[in-house]
């Protein structure tokens, strides 16, 4: 069974189409390259499999389960919630004169204690007595407005990265993202956010439970480092280090995900070639324990030397897919990079 499989995905910004009914799969322990010129829609199929953009069709199953987020009873309960607060919201916003006038005005006496209960008592009345026949379309209408609300916003975050995060994607990107004046043990820390289960009063609060995760997380972000090679600049400001262990980090920070498959964007781009050999053993390292990984890159030495299969992109559509050897003397892959089938 495939662990990543992608079908006929397609991404459209307004005319151009990015990414053209893109299909393709990842087994398990399988390091697959995306390769094509610049502009050939790598990264856009990137963002699209990773919740980034919303494709315009195409589905993404992780490990044979489309990875969106489930519709569940306590997704109900807030759908309700929120209708009932915009309700309450704009029957207040359109009574708002005549409430206060019947609630407060009428109940203030100089000097005299504020009857708070008689003041709320007046304003149901007002409102169920008076305008009543108002005060029920403004409800009715604000929970309209507040159930459309709430369902375009799970709509949208159906597929957020903090789904496919879950479902076991981790991802690095083209330009660095690290926390540069962060250490470099606090951002692999990070990347353990959604492992973590102690919430933000246990961290106020200092509390055992804390304490506890907090020293397992130290030990497990440090086991990665030293599984990236950058143990000893656990302590050291990421800002620091070099661009080749900068980039290591990202993928130690992806790696601290738990992830089934690491998504690299171009980890070579602007190493020297022994930062590139450096970058190919860690990639089989990677895969040695479990992981598949789906690769972009332009470094050629770094994609043939590690990838298992290869697709590749022009204009957004696939236009070869197969082993690194048949990809080299492939006439249309010739002619996407040289312009030209003939060699």
């Amino acid at each position: 069974m495939s662990l990543l499989r992608v079908d006929d995905l397609t991404l459209r910004f307004g005319g151009l189409t990015a990414v053209n009914k893109l299909s393709f799969e990842v087994t398990p322990g399988q390091i697959y390259a995306i390769i094509g010129p610049n502009g050939a829609g790598k990264t856009s199929a990137f963002n699209a499999i990773t919740g980034v953009y919303v494709p315009a069709c195409g589905c993404v199953r992780i490990r044979g389960r489309e990875a969106k987020r489930p519709f569940t009873r306590r997704t109900l309960w807030g759908f309700l919630l929120v209708a009932a607060l915009t309700a309450a919201g704009l029957v207040l916003a359109v009574n708002a004169e005549p409430l206060w006038e019947a609630a407060i005005t009428m109940n203030y006496l100089y000097q005299q204690p504020f009857p708070w209960a008689k003041a709320l008592q007046d304003g149901l009345t007002y409102l169920r007595d008076v305008e009543w026949k108002y005060s029920a379309g403004a409800a009715g209408f604000g929970a309209l407005v507040g159930l459309a609300g709430a369902w375009s916003v799970w709509r949208r975050a159906r597929c957020a990265p903090d789904v496919l995060a879950g479902a076991g994607v981790a991802r690095t990107f083209q330009n660095s993202r690290l926390f540069h004046q962060m250490t470099v043990l606090d951002n692999v820390l990070v990347g353990m956010d959604t492992k973590l289960r102690t919430r933000f009063w246990h961290a106020a609060f200092r509390l055992p439970r804390h304490r506890r995760e907090l020293r397992e997380s130290s030990r497990k972000a440090l086991e990665i480092l030293r599984f990236a090679g950058l143990e000893k600049e656990a302590t050291a400001v990421a800002s620091s280090l070099s661009y080749g262990h900068q980039r290591r980090l990202e993928i130690a920070r992806a790696l601290a995900v738990e992830p089934v498959i690491l998504l690299l964007d171009e980890p070579a781009a602007g190493m020297n070639p022994t930062e590139a050999a450096g970058l190919m053993e860690l990639i089989r390292r990677i895969r040695g324990r479990g992981i598949a990984v789906l690769l972009i890159e332009h470094h050629m030495k770094v994609v043939m030397g590690v990838s298992d299969e290869i697709a590749v992109l022009e204009y957004g559509n696939k236009i070869a897919e197969g082993k690194p050897e048949a990809i080299k003397i492939d006439p249309k892959v010739r002619a996407a990079y040289l312009g030209t089938a003939e060699v």
